[in-house]
Order: structure tokens, then C-alpha cells, then sequence
């Protein structure tokens, strides 16, 4: 553990092989297949890009924080709501509350392991915001811009990380997570935030432009299915678009530390006054 956790504080990120047994990985996509059986009638589609500003718009994506709702990728839905592709290649992902609301995706976002990891790295009230499952499927799957992902769920001090497991082979070919290195040691580059100006159409805005990347600096992380890719949240990472035949399906969630620390009222992730996010270690 110990070199690991001198990875993730050099580089911003660390791989953990195995984190998930063939039987865990198994199930929780087995899970995801009922959750596609209920997914909403075509009136309530809405879907989601991290490239493109509709979600601005999107009360559904707002009012999503504790719930289970579903986001389809921009491609897969026609002009009237009619699905292009299949049912089960249509999803972009399902959030933001699986591990509170699912008992499958809650039994691993509240293991032990999870635990222990948080534990390691200093957390003393670590607590859940969010959690999504990630399809990025063949042919369709979506780019991921380049982000951090304190830019949304951001707090003061910043402390916040991710846990990203792998529910495929993760490839080069199929949209593996990128990664500049080091990158978590030069502050919150833009935040995601609620519009203050209630008469605009946009619910939701960034406070500055996106920051230019080059692309040459990030390093592709290939892992195999059951690992954990720990992400810390100012490092900047994105993935490519699946153009391959082969689905690269994830699961994550962050944690966030909640002693001595202010979640940001302007994040674009709240819940309702009368509920607060999980806490890890007493649950």
C-alpha cells in the first residue's frame, strides 16, 4: 500500500489490480442490465455529453443528485425521441445515487476496501456525493473532455478523490482513462457552478473557459477488469471516444472529506435540505 499511496501523491492517480473480484464485477453488471429494464419511456429521455452544454439546460440532470436516472449518449436518440441503437448500447451512464439507493452498487462502494483506501490516504469523515455507472459502449461510446474532477464537486480545502473501477478491459482501443501527471498540484483550473442569474436558460455554468491541454502530455492508463483506478480531484484526466467493438463499462464514485471542510453551495450536485451525503465509515 505504502508505494502505492507514493504513486497517487506524486503522479495524482494510482492503479489497484484486482480491486474487484471476477464475481463482484460480474454482479454489478448484471445489476446494470435490470437497471436498463427500467429505464424511463421515451418522453423522459434526456441525454448527456461532457462535450457539448445541453445538460446547462437539463432540470433532469440538475434534480439528479439523489436519485437513479438515466443518460443516454447524444448519438443513440433521434429527433423525436426514438432510439437509433439498441436498448442496452443506448446509455451514456446511470447516477448519481447507485450506492445509496442500490444495494448491490452500495455493498461495494461501502466495502472494506473502500475503507481502508480513505483510511490510508487521511480521510477522517469521508462521505459520498455522487456515483455513476459508466457505459462508454462499442462504436458509440462518448469522448470525456479533459477535467478535474474537484471542478465540480468542489470544496475548501479541496480534498476529494475517485474511485474508478474497471467492469472491462480498459484499452487504448476502447476509451481508457488519460492522465497528465502531476497535474493535481496546480490548483482548481474552473468550477462548474450554478447560474445566480435565475433569468437565464442555462442552470448550470462554467466560471471560466476551458483551460488548453496538450494532448501530448497525458499518458493512456490501461487497466484490466476488477481494477481501481484512485483518481485525486485536481488531477486532469479525460478519455477518448469507443470506436472499438468492445464495451469498456466502469463504475465510480468520489468521496470528499467532510470534517474541517465546506462543500461549495454553487456545485452543480445538491441534495435536499433535509439530506446529507453518506458517511463512509459509519455506514
Amino acid at each position: 500500500m505504502s508505494d502505492l499511496l507514493q504513486k497517487f501523491v506524486t503522479d495524482g492517480y494510482a492503479v489497484m489490480e484486482g480491486f474487484l473480484t471476477n464475481e463482484e464485477v460480474d454482479a454489478l453488471k448484471q445489476e446494470s442490465e435490470k437497471l436498463i429494464e427500467s429505464m424511463p419511456e421515451k418522453s423522459q429521455r434526456s441525454t448527456f455529453s461532457s462535450a457539448e452544454s445541453t445538460q446547462n439546460k437539463n432540470k433532469y440532470f440538475l434534480e439528479s443528485a439523489d436519485k437513479i436516472s438515466y443518460f443516454y449518449e447524444t448519438g443513440a436518440i433521434g429527433s423525436d425521441g426514438e432510439l437509433l441503437v439498441p436498448e442496452n448500447k443506448a446509455l451514456n451512464k446511470i447516477g448519481h445515487a447507485l450506492h445509496e439507493l442500490n444495494d448491490v452498487f452500495r455493498a461495494i462502494t461501502l466495502d472494506v476496501r473502500v475503507k481502508e483506501t480513505c483510511f490510508q490516504l487521511g480521510f477522517q469523515d469521508p462521505v459520498i456525493p455522487q456515483s455513476m455507472y459508466i457505459f462508454k459502449n462499442p462504436g458509440i461510446g462518448s469522448v470525456v473532455i479533459p477535467h478535474q474532477d474537484a471542478s465540480y464537486l468542489y470544496t475548501e480545502p479541496t480534498k476529494i478523490i475517485g474511485f474508478w473501477i474497471a467492469l472491462d478491459d480498459a484499452t487504448v482501443e476502447n476509451g481508457c482513462l488519460r492522465f497528465i501527471k502531476g497535474s493535481h498540484k496546480s490548483g482548481v483550473h474552473r468550477r462548474y457552478l450554478r447560474n445566480p442569474d435565475e433569468s437565464s436558460e442555462d442552470f448550470l455554468i462554467y466560471d471560466k473557459p476551458a483551460p488548453f491541454y496538450q494532448m501530448s502530455s497525458f499518458i493512456p492508463v490501461p487497466v484490466p477488469k476488477g481494477s481501481c483506478i484512485l483518481i485525486d480531484g485536481q488531477v486532469v484526466h479525460f478519455s477518448e471516444a469507443n470506436r472499438s467493438g468492445k464495451s469498456r463499462h466502469a463504475y465510480t464514485f468520489h468521496v470528499i472529506e467532510n470534517q474541517n471542510t465546506k462543500y461549495s453551495k454553487e456545485n452543480w450536485l445538491q441534495y435536499p435540505e433535509d439530506k446529507s451525503f453518506m458517511q463512509l465509515y459509519k455506514n
